[in-house]
């Protein structure tokens, strides 16, 4: 066997990650310590590694929804369809895709005809999710308060977000979660992948 040179620092994390976590595209990736713990931390797990495709086919669906209780909102002034998406967010908070039924049509049935499995760490995206949650409910609150206009807001400010992940690629909320950790405001051990990234990237910067 060769012995590992210092080329294989070089090789990025997903990659490894990606390699190590491979499987079939149509197999939900279940979390890798869910068969662990207590009985609370196996059902609020979160999946890691994800697949990227099923989470950026959840953003896309999550834009659908949006766009379309914004539309009825603004048309008759209706905001029970803010509840739904708050609802949403909080399940794929606690769970992933196991209690949300964006997520499971996302990794059954959306994801596995996108391609391979192009897997990503998880903490960042529930952090991503956290923050849709933040968002959603506050635009609930807003609306129940009677500032209608500041709900629909939250609202578009939830749609640009989710849209930039679901067609663009780029996950806010994970990029938040980046510059958190470069802070030392999260911890390197809720995602050791994720700390390996972005030392290297600071360390780039820093040349």
């Amino acid at each position: 066997m060769v012995p590992p040179t210092a080329s294989d620092s070089s090789v990025d994390t997903s990659s490894r990650v990606e390699a190590l976590f491979s499987g079939p595209p149509a197999v939900e990736i279940e979390p890798i310590d869910a068969a662990r713990g207590s009985f609370l931390a196996r059902a609020f797990a979160f999946p890691n590694p994800v697949n990227e495709f099923a989470a950026r086919s959840t953003a896309g669906i999550v834009v659908v929804l949006s766009c379309m209780v914004l539309a009825l909102g603004l048309a008759t002034g209706a905001g029970w369809g803010l509840w739904v998406i708050a609802a949403g967010f909080w399940l794929r908070v606690a769970g992933g895709p196991r209690y949300s039924p964006v997520g499971r049509l996302a990794v059954h049935v959306i994801a596995p005809r996108l391609g391979k499995a192009r897997l990503v760490a998880g903490p960042p995206k529930r952090f991503a999710q956290g923050i849709g949650a933040f968002v959603s409910t506050a635009a609930v609150v807003l609306y129940v308060l009677g500032l209608a206009p500041a709900a629909w807001a939250a609202l578009a400010v939830l749609i640009v977000a989710a849209s930039l992940e679901a067609f663009a690629g780029f996950c806010l909320g994970c990029w938040i979660f980046g510059r958190l950790q470069l802070a030392g405001l999260v911890p390197a051990s809720v995602c050791e992948a994720c700390s390996d990234i972005a030392l290297r990237s600071k360390d780039r910067t820093a040349r």
